[in-house]
């Protein structure tokens, strides 16, 4: 195979070592909060609506076209196989996981392709909770303005939510006030980089991608994930001031505007992460071509 790295075990166990380490240090509060019994708004988040396990991200892989020497301790993972040529390498793709693949590398394409739109101002929270706030899904914390000061933001400014796994939470009083209808199958033409919730789902789509793509590929996306859920919580409607979380207040001017200057942050820091995705995963669909 003409692109295929070969590591000696020097090298891959080095790298092993590095991304196991560094997923322990990125779970580790997770790990003490749970343990206390401690409610956290980001990352009760991160480890329940994106359901993988803290063993599935500290779970090393170096990606497709790698080929490892001396590396038999591998093969206890049903992810390794060894070739005719004696080393180690990430097992075939089916074909099944090949079409999830060739999905994940189109919807990043297609997000990559299109310009970043900066004017939601996080209102997908605050529709989850419009003119039903007794069903909040975070009932623990206040809403900082209370409920019919809430709803009157709602009402007050237009909602053009594109994520669908974020406009489904919509009460049904909010979704009519949607400019748009997402849905599962229209992702390819409705997902684009300015919203935070993309940028989250990457960590997604990473994980789902793995062990054809490299393990730190997916801590990469776990820690922008960490940083889009904080600012996604700081500019709900929520009062979570008492986690350190201090308010994006999206109802003033100042408050839009650090919104905006926050989404253009988080869209750079997603490039090279989605770029790096992009990469892995067409390797991948190439190799897989008859």
């Amino acid at each position: 195979m003409d692109s295929e790295e070969v590591r000696s075990a020097e090298q891959w166990k080095a790298e092993r070592s590095a991304h196991e380490m560094r997923a322990d240090t990125l779970v580790e509060a997770r790990r003490r909060r749970a343990a206390r019994g401690e409610r956290d708004p980001v990352e009760d988040f991160l480890y329940t609506y994106y359901p993988f396990r803290y063993s599935a991200l500290r779970r090393w892989t170096p990606g497709s076209c790698v080929a490892l020497r001396d590396a038999e301790e591998l093969l206890s993972d049903a992810r390794f196989s060894r070739g005719a040529d004696g080393y180690v390498r990430v097992v075939e793709p089916t074909e099944a996981d090949l079409r999830r693949l060739k999905f994940t590398h189109d919807l990043c394409v297609a997000v990559a392709n299109r310009p970043a739109f900066l004017g939601c101002f996080g209102l997908h929270e605050w529709a989850m909770v419009y003119q039903d706030a007794e069903q909040r899904r975070h009932a623990q914390w206040p809403l900082r303005l209370g409920a019919e000061g809430t709803d009157a933001v709602v009402r007050s400014m237009p909602i053009r939510c594109s994520h669908y796994d974020a406009f489904r939470f919509f009460t049904p009083t909010a979704r009519p006030l949607n400019k748009q209808t997402p849905d599962l199958a229209g992702r390819l033409q409705n997902e684009q980089p300015g919203c935070i919730h993309v940028t989250m789902d990457l960590y997604k789509w990473t994980m789902k991608s793995m062990p054809w793509v490299p393990s730190d590929l997916a801590a990469d996306a776990l820690a922008l994930a960490h940083e889009a859920r904080s600012i996604d919580m700081r500019a709900s409607p929520y009062d979570f001031s008492a986690v350190g979380l201090v308010p994006i207040c999206i109802e003033t001017p100042e408050g839009k505007s650090q919104y905006e200057t926050e989404q253009r942050r988080l869209a750079k820091m997603a490039e090279p992460i989605r770029a790096r995705l992009i990469s892995a995963l067409a390797r991948v669909l190439k190799v897989a071509k008859p």
